[in-house]
């Protein structure tokens, strides 16, 4: 146990609790809009480190490293497809999705904004979007978690599962305080941290490491890329789960102007390339500075175990920190997406039937961060849960296959319909979870058919039922036009 590792966590916690505390005071008059959308003000820098902080959780330091690390440089596709992903969302989607959110009745969640683009009177597209955000955030959040066990079982020597719970308190209080604001510039001091932590890191290893004769121990397959093309398409595929990912996309929502629009897209892309490629590094100097080792790869260690081995206390912790930052950034906003699906759109217009007041509405959401995180303590809690980068591809899958089809052809064709956007999310996930049932052992990433199947079916659906109606053609021609 190294007090100096735990006094740095301490104040680091000490300070995210801070922020919730800030934004629950700071934002206590503001209603729905501020809570879940921070009332559409963010600026460019929150916006887009943001956005790549809620993205990049503890999977980018340790189970993306340590898969490079124990299967080698086949699994340079998956930074690779989420670069080129991260990129076209960024500058094809975000502009549309923020014009089009607002026009379709200012839509404040996913959800929402795909019902109102259809100026559909049905609730039913709204359930099925909540249904699915609330199974695949709580696997999504229980990878957080469990990092977080990790990092303190392993740096601290604390049970894991109590670990964890400390985590999601921290996690749970500060997004049920301070909402969507407090979320996202936690967000902004994590992401600055991660970013450093990832340079420094394998930099002062390669700076101790003969990396000649490192690399000529190394296994001859391990720098072969194009070893199994499944190795290509499943990692490319990753960078389809963009156009779906509720709580990345829902930033391009809240920028306050298109104009600082551009400017967190230039931010975001450049901050994801650096995280992307440094954590590929980690991988590869990893396995030559630390050699292979079955611990490492098991408990994805790669990361904290390069820290400790190099730094003193001091730095170690501050370090280390970043791999609560990745963790605690993706946990919030998991936790308030899917509350702020449940409370928007099913608890107010279907529950309530638009009997809730804002105040009472801010409460469900809050007490549903406090149901899913509980959930997602069980499932990080059981052994037989997955790694971290298990349950995160699994997560990262369901949601792209079942909203990115959707909401790409929302944005980009005025013949699409209500029909198409049900079918599509639906096929899109069963697809998805099916194959991750029963066609894993093919060892191409479920992500690539469930979302080839919810394109199609979404397409098949559109065209074989009527057109939209004059209305919903030409709200999709005033978003096109929308200017500020």
């Amino acid at each position: 146990m190294n007090t100096v590792e735990i006094a740095v966590f301490v104040v680091y916690l000490i300070f995210m609790l801070g922020v919730g505390v800030y934004f629950f005071f700071k934002d206590k008059s503001g209603g729905e809009k501020t809570y879940f959308l921070g009332g559409r003000k963010m600026g460019a820098w929150v916006a887009a480190l943001s956005a790549g902080a809620s993205d990049m959780s503890a999977w980018v330091l340790m189970g993306l490293p340590t898969s490079i690390y124990a299967l080698g440089m086949g699994q340079l596709w998956i930074p690779i497809g989420l670069a080129i992903g991260y990129t076209v969302s960024w500058l094809v989607e975000a502009p549309r999705l923020r014009k089009f959110s607002i026009v379709a009745g200012d839509s404040i969640t996913v959800p929402q904004y795909l019902t109102n683009r259809f100026l559909a009177k049905s609730k039913f597209l709204q359930i099925i979007c909540a249904v699915v955000f609330l199974f695949a955030y709580t696997i999504y959040s229980a990878s957080s978690i469990k990092a977080c066990g990790t990092l303190f079982n392993t740096v601290i020597g604390v049970d894991a599962n109590v670990a964890m719970y400390i985590a999601a308190i921290i996690i749970v209080s500060y997004t049920f305080l301070g909402g969507f604001s407090a979320v996202c510039w936690t967000d902004f001091f994590q992401g600055l941290l991660i970013l450093g932590s990832m340079l420094i890191a394998p930099i002062f290893a390669c700076a101790m490491l003969d990396a000649s004769a490192a690399a000529a121990a190394m296994p001859a397959g391990f720098w072969n890329p194009f070893s199994d093309w499944r190795d290509v398409v499943s990692g490319l595929a990753w960078g389809l789960g963009y156009f779906g990912m509720p709580h990345i996309i829902i930033r391009f929502m809240s920028i306050k102007s298109q104009k600082d629009l551009k400017k967190s897209a230039k931010i975001g892309i450049a901050w994801t390339y650096l995280i992307l490629i440094f954590a590929a590094v980690i991988g590869i100097v990893g396995r030559m500075f630390l050699g292979y080792d079955e611990n490492i790869n098991s408990n994805s260690l790669v990361f904290i175990s390069m820290v400790r081995s190099i730094f003193p206390s001091l730095i170690s912790g501050v370090l280390l920190s970043a791999v609560l930052a990745a963790s605690m950034s993706t946990a919030d906003s998991q936790l308030l997406a899917a509350s702020s699906a449940f409370a928007s759109d099913v608890y107010k217009p279907v529950i309530r039937k638009n009997k809730a007041g804002e105040k009472e509405q801010i409460w469900v959401g809050r007490l549903v961060v406090l149901a899913v995180a509980v959930v997602a303590l069980i499932v990080a809690s059981n052994p037989n849960s997955g790694s971290i980068m298990d349950l995160v591809t699994n997560a990262w899958g369901v949601f792209g296959a079942a909203f990115g089809p959707a909401i790409m052809l929302s944005l980009f064709w005025k013949r699409f319909n209500f029909a198409g956007a049900v079918t599509g999310i639906l096929v899109g996930a069963v697809v998805d979870i099916g194959w991750i049932v029963l066609l894993s052992s093919t060892g191409v990433y479920e992500l690539f058919p469930g979302f080839a199947a919810g394109l199609i079916a979404a397409v098949a659906a559109t065209l074989c039922t009527k057109e939209p109606s004059a209305e919903v053609q030409q709200l999709f021609e005033d978003a096109v036009q929308y200017k500020e």
